[in-house]
């Protein structure tokens, strides 16, 4: 792993007994000596601490107005940026022009700038991307010297408060700045795991002192890559590069609710960004395919690229995502299907070392949701 770059907090993820792994062109701790069962348990049960630094953080900074700098951002997905309050944060899509997905994203109105997380495997690309289409109204500054903590489940908000006492009041989706001992936080409610919860941006030379205060209070572990894989999946939540991509249009992968109604045939804004005629198009008529929920009926788990089939032995589509969700004791997937097999209690069979097995077409999440509404 010579040629990975280490987190900053890689010397404490070693002490807590990380096994480290590559990820994203990045050494991650995978788990930690608790294990990947025990530490997605722990995470519903209390609380988890995931160092998620490998993300990348951007701040868009306008050269004029901020309305100029949402409305250009706004024409880079069929997401609604100039309706975000301050304060707020939105999940958003970079589509392209045949309306595959370049990467989902986060994006916060912190008033006088918009600051947007997007994922690790992405980040160059991302930034490349925004800096062609927005540098004519926006700096595009790439956070360097800032970690990315994600504080999720139950006892998130107890163990948090106790250091930052103005995280109490905040709901799912809000986003603050705070000045405390660790230098300036900027944390929103939100997470990758179904579970309330915080992501924190902290400044590198407080991030091993947060770190540790946070791993000091009562109910408060830390967790590794193969829990939050775990955990997401629980939650329904796409992983870029394996759920969606390129090639995946936001409606085949069912983030509709994403795509708000100012931006759909008859909305205000409507249109206008890559890949709307098939977007829009899909919006009206559906899709040829579906993202859903597969619950495997034996306890063997299907992997992705594990083939679907109909009875009958029609292929169908494939698993995208799979594996063991220790919250509903079973196996669990998700996958593309030919939406005339989409719907929920629809009977499949999925091909594993060469034996057909059964499966059902089942609903998301497979997990309940406890965000703080």
């Amino acid at each position: 792993m010579t040629d990975l770059k280490r987190l900053g907090l890689h010397d404490l993820h070693l002490s807590l007994g990380g096994k480290m792994v590559p990820f994203a062109g990045y050494e991650m701790p995978v788990q930690y000596a608790a294990g990947v069962m025990k530490e997605h348990l722990h995470t519903r049960a209390a609380a988890g601490l995931f160092d998620v630094s490998h993300m990348g953080q951007v701040i868009l900074r306008p050269k004029g107005d901020m309305a100029s700098l949402c409305a250009a951002f706004e024409a880079m997905m069929p997401v609604d940026v100039a309706g975000l309050a301050q304060g707020r944060q939105r999940y958003g899509l970079f589509t392209n022009e045949t309306g595959g997905i370049l990467d989902d994203l986060m994006f916060a109105n912190r008033g006088d700038h918009l600051f947007v997380v997007v994922n690790a495997a992405c980040k160059e690309a991302d930034v490349a991307h925004m800096q062609a289409h927005l540098s004519a109204v926006a700096e595009v500054q790439p956070v360097t010297d800032r970690a990315l903590l994600a504080l999720q489940g139950p006892l998130a908000e107890a163990a948090l408060s106790g250091l930052v006492p103005q995280v109490a009041v905040m709901r799912f989706m809000d986003v603050a700045v705070v000045d405390t001992v660790f230098g300036a936080l900027w944390i929103s409610r939100s997470g990758y795991t179904g579970e309330d919860g915080f992501e924190i941006s902290v400044p590198d030379g407080g991030a091993l002192g947060l770190a540790q205060a946070l791993l000091a209070r009562d109910g408060v572990m830390p967790i590794g890559l193969g829990a939050r894989d775990s955990l997401r999946l629980e939650a329904g939540l796409c992983l870029y590069g394996h759920d969606i991509d390129t090639g995946t249009s936001p409606v085949e992968a069912g983030l509709n609710w994403a795509i708000q109604k100012v931006r759909r045939t008859g909305g205000a804004r409507a249109g206008s960004f890559p890949g709307d005629a098939r977007i829009l198009a899909e919006l009206a008529d559906g899709p040829e395919r579906q993202r859903v929920a597969l619950r495997p009926d034996g306890r063997a788990p299907m992997r992705e690229g594990t083939a679907i089939f109909a009875p009958d032995g029609t292929p169908v589509g494939s698993v995208t995502s799979g594996g063991f969700g220790p919250s509903v004791e079973a196996p669990i997937a998700m996958g593309y299907v030919a939406t005339a097999y989409a719907t929920p209690g629809t009977p499949l069979e999925a091909e594993v070392r060469g034996k057909r097995l059964p499966l059902t077409v089942s609903t998301l999440p497979f997990h309940p949701t406890t965000y703080k509404r």
